[in-house]
């Protein structure tokens, strides 16, 4: 298991409900195609989760 996640933002999130929005932002992720990385736990899980239809995640 990988011990980070590369999370990239694919679709944007203006159209999605604002808890979606917000969730995206906790990401840390601000402009489309932007990656960041972060750890894999499940916290982290349940956020991309929650917005699985904005992002692509791959291990890191």
């Amino acid at each position: 298991m990988a011990e980070k996640l590369k999370v990239t933002l694919v679709k944007s999130p203006i159209s999605a409900i604002p808890k979606h929005r917000a969730t995206v932002k906790a990401l840390g992720l601000t402009k489309l195609q932007k990656t960041v990385e972060l750890p894999n736990n499940d916290a982290v899980k349940g956020m991309i989760a929650q917005v699985s239809h904005l992002v692509k995640v791959e291990e890191a």
